[in-house]
């Protein structure tokens, strides 16, 4: 007999407020290993312990920031919604709107019947949980209730959908996290092996087994976020989400595969400058449709897909 995992829904919303006080708190462990139980003290030895404290603890920092920046950008940020009564726009309708802003698309209410025959006849996707229609690529999430821009998947780290409008700072959040933990195991592994080396080491029992600890986290965290990784830098050079690489198994050609350029492009934007924040340029924003969520280019030798 199959699991419904969407029984759990409930479940997952309660466990999510749990999941960031446990982020933070192993954020607080690292924090105290790494800054306070070793390589603060280290400033004060003199030589090439300080000068390597220095290096270390400004290059920790810096990367804690990133990822508390990227993380809390996913959290507080909506991935993405289709506005009440949304629907899609005709020929004569996208001759004079700004595909850009997601306001300028039709808000008329169709009957269920207009609604069957437009859909039928244009291949428009129908949420029927929403009673409403969705743009392409667009997913309901039993979770959040309601339907998510170019949905990839709900997130419980995040306690949040992880869709069109913060799938960038998701991967980012993940690029400095794994940056972050591996540097933390590689530091803390310098402590162990110092430790086996000469026998002992100048520390409580308390503060051992807080660098423990954190020594088994981090290193956990950065083999499970490596996978992570490598999964979604495949998943946007094929320009898919985790849902849609899970639909389209069966098709090998995929309509908005345009090229590993343009694929990344389209999370990113095309300002260099912003690749590494979790953050768009105003001029990126403006001329990239694709960063709103509603339309996205696609490969004109391909047919349209039917996607449900």
């Amino acid at each position: 007999m199959a699991w419904n995992v969407f029984k759990f829904c409930t479940a997952l919303r309660a466990l999510g407020s749990i999941m960031i006080g446990f982020v933070l708190a192993v954020i607080g462990l690292t924090y105290y290993a790494v800054v306070i139980a070793h390589y603060g003290p280290s400033l004060f030895l003199g030589g090439f312990e300080t000068f390597f404290a220095i290096v270390v603890l400004i290059v920790f920092h810096s990367l804690l920031v990133m990822v508390m920046w990227c993380y809390s950008s996913v959290v507080v940020t909506d991935p993405g919604g289709v506005p009440p009564n949304w629907r899609p726009l005709t020929d004569e309708e996208k001759g004079d709107a700004d595909p850009l802003v997601g306001s300028s698309y039709g808000s008329a209410q169709l009957d269920p019947k207009q609604s069957a025959m437009v859909a039928a006849s244009q291949e428009i996707r129908f949420c029927h949980k929403c009673k409403q229609f969705k743009p392409p690529r667009a997913h309901h999430c039993s979770v959040c209730r309601r339907c998510i821009l170019k949905m990839d998947h709900h997130c419980v780290w995040v306690v949040n959908c992880v869709g069109a409008l913060n799938y960038k700072y998701f991967l980012l959040f993940l690029f400095y996290t794994f940056l972050e933990t591996t540097l933390v195991s590689l530091l803390l592994l310098r402590v162990f092996m110092e430790f086996f080396m000469e026998g002992e080491i100048d520390e409580t029992p308390g503060s051992l087994a807080a660098t423990f600890i954190t020594f088994v986290l981090n290193i956990a965290f950065t083999l499970s976020i490596l996978g992570f990784l490598i999964m979604h830098i495949t998943l946007v050079g094929a320009n898919t989400s985790t849902i849609e690489a899970y639909e389209k198994k069966t098709s090998p050609k995929w309509r908005y595969d345009l090229g590993w350029k343009k694929n990344f492009e389209q999370v990113f934007g095309l300002d260099k400058k912003y690749w590494f924040i979790p953050a768009y340029s105003e001029d990126d924003l403006r001329r990239m449709p694709a960063l709103h969520g509603f339309e996205y280019p696609t490969r004109p030798d391909l047919e349209p897909l039917q996607q449900h």
